[in-house]
C-alpha cells in the first residue's frame, strides 16, 4: 500500500488524532461512561460474601432478562435465569437459604455473558454480583471453579494459556500433526478413541493452525500522515491460535495512519484467572500490564492515544482494571490504563476508517461476542466496518446476541451446556446460508468453528479485522480462493 494520505470513509469522526483521555480516578470506560467501583455505598447482607446489598435490591424481578439468558432459554428453569440466580444469592446472603449443591449448580451454570445487563431496564449490574459470589464460593472450597477439570487441563488453563510462548510451544505437536496429515489419519483409524474424552474435546476445539508471523517490530510506522499513536495488546491464546488476526490488526492500524507500539513484555489480561475466582494472580497480571504500557507514569502515558485489543474477553478485562484493582496500590495506574483501552472496531470508527478497496464477493454474517456486545456495548462498529467492504453482503444472524457457549473456560467446566449452545448458534448460522462468519473473540471463533464442522465445514470463520485487511491489501485468505 502506498504511503499516501488516507481516503477517509464517511464517519462522524474525521480527525487526525484522538483526544488524550482523562486519567482521573474513577476512569472513564472506553465507551465514555463511568464504571462504579464500588457502585453503591450501602452495607452488605448478614451472611455470605461481602457484596454491596444495594446491588441485590436493584433487581425488581420484572423478568425481562429471562429471554436474553442462554441457560434459561435452554432449560426454562427459573433458577437458571438472572432473576432466579439473584433470588438464590440474596437468599444465601440473608441467611434464608443454605449454600448447598443445588444452589451452587445453578450459579455455576451461569456463563456470565452479561446479556441480562443489556436487557435490564433497571440497570442491574449482574456481573458485580456473580463474580464476588463465585469468589466467595471458591474461598469456602478452594479450586471449586475448576474442580471438574483434570490435572492436565488445569495445567494448561493456568500455566500455559496465559503465556504466549508457552502456548506456541504446546501447540507444536498439534501443528505438526495437522501439517503432516497425522491428525486426519488418527481420526480415521480410530486411534483418537483411545484418548480421554476431555483431551479429545480440547483437540476438537483447535482451528486449522496457520504459520505464526514471528515477531513484529516493536514500533510500526504509520502509512501516510500520523493520525494516532496506539499500543497493540496481543493477548495470549489468541496470538497462538489466530496469529493472522494480530498481524491483520497491526497492518490495518498502520493503514489508518497509526503508529503502532507493541510492548515486548506485555502479558495476559488476567481474565482466565479472574473468572476462575483466582483474583490474586489476575491482579498480578493487571499490575504488570499497567507498568509495561506506561500507565504508572501519568505524564508519559499522555502520549498514547489508545491501547488496542481485538479479543472481546481481553478487552472487557482490560476495561475493568479500575474495578479489579480498587483499593490496591495500583488503583490509579489501573484506572489510567483502562481509560485508553479500545476494541479495534471501536477505535477505527472513532478515528474515521480508511475506505477498503478490494472486493470480497461473499455472503457473510456476524455473531456478537458477549463481552463485546453486552459487557462493552460495542455492536454497531464491527458491522459498520464489514459493511464498508466492497462486495461483502452482511446478513443478519438470528439470536446474534445469544452466547455461543464458549465463555472463556466454560466449555471446559460446563461441556454439556456449552455443547447445546454451540449447536444452537451454528444451526442459526447455517440457516443464513452465509459462507463467512465473523466475530470479535477467540473463544467464539473456536467454539463456532468446532460446531460448524458438522454442518458446513467450508464456512470461513474469522475476525472482522481479517476481512478488513484482505480488502485493504488484496491478499485474499485461502478460505476465499476460488
Amino acid at each position: 500500500m502506498a504511503a499516501t494520505t488516507p481516503d477517509l470513509a464517511d464517519s462522524e469522526a474525521h480527525r487526525t488524532s484522538l483526544p488524550i483521555l482523562s486519567a482521573n480516578v474513577p476512569a472513564a470506560t472506553a465507551t465514555g461512561g463511568p464504571i462504579p467501583a464500588p457502585p453503591h455505598t450501602c452495607g452488605s447482607g448478614s451472611h455470605g460474601p461481602n457484596i454491596d446489598y444495594e446491588l441485590v435490591l436493584d433487581c425488581v424481578h420484572c423478568g425481562l432478562c429471562t429471554a436474553s439468558c442462554p441457560t434459561y432459554v435452554e432449560t426454562s428453569n427459573e433458577a437458571d435465569s438472572p432473576r432466579g440466580r439473584i433470588y438464590l444469592m440474596r437468599g444465601v446472603i440473608d441467611g434464608a437459604l443454605k449454600l448447598d449443591n443445588d444452589v451452587k449448580q445453578h450459579l455455576d451454570l451461569c456463563l456470565n455473558c452479561r446479556a441480562c445487563e443489556t436487557a435490564c431496564p433497571s440497570g442491574v449490574q449482574y456481573g458485580r454480583l456473580i463474580e464476588p459470589f463465585r469468589e466467595f464460593m471458591n474461598e469456602l472450597e478452594p479450586g471449586r471453579q475448576v474442580q471438574s477439570l483434570n490435572a492436565l487441563q488445569k495445567l494448561l488453563l493456568f500455566h500455559v494459556f496465559p503465556y504466549r510462548w508457552r502456548n506456541r510451544l504446546s501447540l507444536a505437536p498439534a501443528r505438526l500433526m495437522q501439517w503432516t496429515g497425522l491428525d486426519w489419519l488418527a481420526e480415521k483409524s480410530g486411534l483418537m478413541g483411545l484418548v480421554p474424552q476431555s483431551l479429545r474435546s480440547m483437540k476438537q476445539m483447535l482451528p486449522v493452525l496457520k504459520p505464526h508471523y514471528g515477531q513484529l517490530p516493536e514500533v510500526l510506522e504509520p502509512i501516510g500522515k500520523r493520525r494516532a499513536r496506539v499500543a497493540l495488546f496481543l493477548g495470549c491464546v489468541a496470538d497462538s491460535l489466530y496469529p493472522d488476526t494480530n498481524y491483520a490488526t497491526a497492518k490495518v492500524l498502520q493503514a489508518n495512519g497509526c503508529e503502532v507500539w507493541i510492548p515486548r513484555s506485555q502479558g495476559c489480561c488476567g481474565a482466565l484467572h479472574y473468572h476462575s475466582a483466582e483474583e490474586a494472580p489476575a491482579r498480578a497480571f493487571a499490575a504488570a500490564n499497567c507498568e509495561t504500557f506506561g500507565a504508572n507514569d501519568a505524564e508519559k502515558f499522555k502520549s498514547l492515544d489508545a491501547i488496542i485489543t481485538n479479543a472481546a474477553g481481553c478487552g472487557y478485562q482490560l476495561k475493568d482494571y479500575a474495578h479489579m484493582m480498587h483499593n490496591t496500590p495500583e488503583a490509579e495506574p489501573a484506572a489510567r490504563f483502562q481509560s485508553k483501552v479500545r476494541d479495534v472496531s471501536e477505535f477505527l470508527m472513532e478515528l474515521g476508517p480508511v475506505k477498503p478497496t478490494h472486493a470480497l464477493n461473499i455472503k457473510a454474517t456476524y455473531h456478537d461476542a458477549c463481552h463485546l456486545r453486552h459487557a462493552q456495548q460495542v455492536f454497531k462498529q464491527p458491522r459498520a466496518l464489514l459493511e464498508m467492504i466492497p462486495g461483502l453482503e452482511l446478513i443478519p444472524l438470528p439470536e446474534s446476541e445469544l452466547c455461543c457457549g464458549a465463555a472463556g473456560s466454560y466449555n471446559l467446566t460446563q461441556p454439556e451446556m456449552a455443547d447445546r449452545l454451540g449447536k444452537r448458534k451454528t444451526s442459526n448460522i447455517a440457516a443464513t446460508g452465509a459462507k463467512a462468519l465473523f466475530t470479535g473473540n477467540v473463544g467464539c471463533l473456536m467454539q463456532i468453528t468446532r460446531h460448524l464442522k458438522a454442518l458446513d465445514p467450508d464456512v470461513w470463520c474469522a475476525h472482522p479485522v481479517d476481512a478488513l485487511w484482505a480488502s485493504y491489501s488484496g491478499e485474499m485468505p485461502k478460505e476465499l480462493e476460488g
